[in-house]
């Protein structure tokens, strides 16, 4: 797949990629009706890095995205994503930050009324991209999530997987230099989430991206930590002699702090009471 546009010297991505870490949370702290719900948040991610982030129901996973992407403000600290402190940037600013971030939401957030063709397609008309090439992006990306004979079937008539591969195809169309996945494989049954934690697999291996990924599945966490794209088979497929998948890292949340930020090895070797009991 290629960019719709080559990116000028000023761009987020390539900002991100030249200079400043692609996301920074500094000592971020977030609560609700006087409830304290994320506190002393600090981790940097650097461009290329896959971060997933584990942790209890309700400790404010989701939150963190939310974050990430200035969808939220925190109470206190800073949150820097491709070199801007979201606090003090301006409302286009922030516009054109979260143009160079893709979402992928919980449940995938299609829009019901629209097809397939217009789901992918709806941040490149926004954009007021040109139709004849927003049809072959769109066609491009769908052949990448292997949905190409859906394009023009609404949500309704498409199965739960194929719902988050279309999410995933509308979230990657512009090639953005950080993707956030809220819990993509939940709900899903595990022979389909196993399709989708391949599908984000060849998205990390193929593009080289930066993501930062929810997952409330141990299984999904593992794969992703353990397994690679082979381009010439075009499968996931484990990482020989007990690799590991190079920039892929865990951060841990509980008890509104990061109690775990590593790679897999460290974290199996983790002495720590909750972080074993949590992987037991």
């Amino acid at each position: 797949m290629t960019p719709l546009d080559a990116p000028s010297a000023t761009t987020p991505a390539t900002a991100a990629r030249d200079a400043e870490p692609i996301l920074v949370f500094q000592h971020v702290a977030l609560g609700f009706d006087g409830k304290l719900i994320l506190n002393d948040i600090s981790f940097t991610m650097e461009h290329g890095e896959t971060r997933i982030l584990l942790g209890p129901a309700g400790c404010g996973k989701s939150l963190l995205l939310k974050l990430a992407n200035g969808l939220l403000a925190p109470d206190s600290g800073t949150v820097r994503l491709f070199g801007k402190d979201l606090r003090s940037v301006l409302r286009d600013d922030l516009y054109s930050l979260r143009a160079n971030t893709g979402m992928v939401f919980q449940e995938g957030a299609l829009f019901d009324s629209l097809s397939v063709r217009e789901n992918v397609a709806y941040r490149l008309r926004e954009e007021n991209r040109d139709e004849e090439l927003i049809e072959a992006k769109v066609r491009e990306v769908l052949q990448f999530v292997e949905l190409e004979h859906a394009i023009d079937l609404l949500p309704s008539q498409i199965s739960g997987g194929m719902r988050r591969r279309v999410a995933i195809a509308r979230a990657i169309i512009t090639q953005p230099a950080l993707l956030l996945y809220d819990s993509p494989t939940g709900g899903l049954d595990p022979i389909t989430s196993t399709t989708i934690i391949d599908l984000i697999v060849k998205e990390r291996d193929v593009f080289g991206g930066t993501s930062l990924l929810v997952t409330h599945r141990l299984q999904d966490a593992f794969t992703l930590a353990t397994h690679a794209f082979n381009a010439t088979t075009q499968q996931m497929e484990r990482i020989p002699n007990r690799g590991l998948a190079p920039n892929t890292k865990f951060l841990v949340l509980n008890n509104t702090r990061i109690v775990f930020d590593g790679g897999l090895e460290d974290l199996l070797r983790s002495t720590d009471p909750f972080l074993q009991a949590f992987l037991a």
